[in-house]
């Protein structure tokens, strides 16, 4: 099987491949072949996996037929502009967000001409695609409503995904990814960071900063679930899905304060003190119109699993990215 993953150099991506080549396959299908590109060519990857790196922009008329020429059988579509970048450049976001998949999905239905073509494509959305007003816990059929210009692109791939599944040009499954908590590295322009910020930083000593109140409620994941998640879109069995190729993945409601709460119990009240409050109206406005909670039962019948405790989240973050035990 020849896998591609476009998107591999980011967080997700990284971890991604990392999983494939230690799982050597999907279901029965070993993987003979990876490629992996990113907008900067991501870092080979130790394995005897024959394995292409490419740096692509894939809003670049003619990337994505460069891509699909070697006909992988497995896409796996990452790349992304995050929540805060699309809405501070509208014309960077629709292009890539938008213009990219679109040509994506183009290249594949151009290579089904002579020899049928028909990859699985699993395309990674987001909750964004819903806005208020919402119910307290929010179905999958449940109308789109954006409220940025992020959630409006995402929710525009989730038609053309839809579509193009419909006309048999890809087999496509879209997952909504939670908002991903405790995200490794560096903060990134994403809205979201500091989700994941005020629990790495003050995890390795540093000071964090929380833009937004306490009491804010959100839907989150971990890496490690992301990841499954992926893996489990790729081998499911999408004749279930029927239509509504895009399912809301499983995850965990929690307040900011149940976060905190959750790293005292591990990091102690000197961890707590190392976040700053500097309320910053953007991101509180941003954030104020993401959906809270989910009805994720469609998914959860499909096999797809996530955490059910911050302490979960964060224990997941000790266990994979500081080697078991807190530094100090």
């Amino acid at each position: 099987m020849h896998i591609l993953i476009i998107g591999a150099a980011g967080m997700v991506g990284r971890k991604l491949t990392a999983a494939l080549i230690a799982s050597s396959g999907i279901g029965d299908k070993p993987i003979e072949r990876l490629t992996l590109v990113d907008i900067v060519a991501p870092d080979a990857p130790p394995t005897d996996i024959p394995t292409s790196t490419l740096a692509l922009d894939l809003s670049v008329p003619g990337a994505a037929d460069r891509l699909i020429e070697g006909r992988p059988e497995l896409i796996f579509h990452l790349a992304a502009i995050v929540s805060g970048e699309a809405e501070a450049d509208f014309d960077k976001g629709y292009a890539i967000n938008l213009d990219g998949t679109r040509l994506l999905l183009e290249a594949i239905r151009q290579q089904d001409t002579d020899e049928p073509y028909c990859p699985r494509l699993v395309f990674t959305s987001s909750i964004a695609v819903f806005g208020e007003p919402l119910p307290p816990a929010i179905p999958d059929h449940m109308a789109h409503t954006p409220l940025t210009s992020y959630g409006t692109q995402k929710a525009i791939c989730e038609l053309l995904l839809a579509d193009y599944s419909r006309r048999g040009f890809v087999d496509g499954i879209g997952i909504r990814l939670p908002t991903i908590v405790v995200r490794p590295g560096k903060p990134n322009k994403a809205a979201s960071g500091f989700f994941s910020g005020i629990i790495r930083e003050p995890l390795n000593g540093m000071e964090a900063v929380l833009p937004v109140d306490e009491t804010v409620r959100h839907w989150f994941a971990s890496p490690r679930a992301a990841i499954d998640f992926l893996l489990h879109a790729a081998r499911l069995d999408t004749a279930p899905l029927g239509q509504r190729r895009t399912l809301t993945m499983p995850g965990l409601s929690a307040t900011i304060a149940e976060e905190i709460a959750a790293l005292e119990r591990f990091a102690g009240p000197a961890a707590v003190r190392l976040i700053r409050r500097e309320p910053d109206q953007t991101i509180a406005r941003i954030v104020a119109g993401w959906p809270q909670n989910f009805d994720t039962r469609r998914a959860l019948e499909l096999g797809f699993r996530a955490e059910t405790s911050f302490d979960d989240i964060v224990r997941t973050h000790i266990e994979d990215e500081l080697g078991g035990r807190l530094p100090g």
